[in-house]
C-alpha cells in the first residue's frame, strides 16, 4: 500500500506541475502579471484528477492493479 501511495502522490506532483506551466504558457505574460491563484486552482484540480485516476491502478505497482485489489491482497 505504500509504494502506491508514493507512485500515487508523485503521478499527482507531476500533473499539478505541468496544469502549471500549461496555464502559465497559455497567457504568454510575464511572472508578476499570472493570476496566481489561478494557477494554483487549477494545478490543485490536476492533482486531484490525477489521484482519482489512480485508484483505478498505476502501472507502477503490481502491473497496474487497482487500489482495491492492492488493498485486498495485504489482508
Amino acid at each position: 500500500m505504500r509504494v502506491w501511495v508514493r507512485a500515487a502522490l508523485i503521478r499527482a506532483l507531476k500533473t499539478m506541475a505541468q496544469a502549471a506551466i500549461g496555464v502559465l504558457g497559455t497567457g504568454a505574460i510575464g511572472l508578476m502579471q499570472a493570476d496566481w491563484a489561478n494557477v494554483l486552482s487549477i494545478s490543485l484540480m490536476g492533482g486531484v484528477l490525477s489521484l482519482l485516476t489512480s485508484i483505478a491502478g498505476i502501472p507502477e505497482v503490481d502491473d497496474g492493479s487497482s487500489l482495491a485489489s492492492i488493498a485486498d491482497s495485504t489482508k
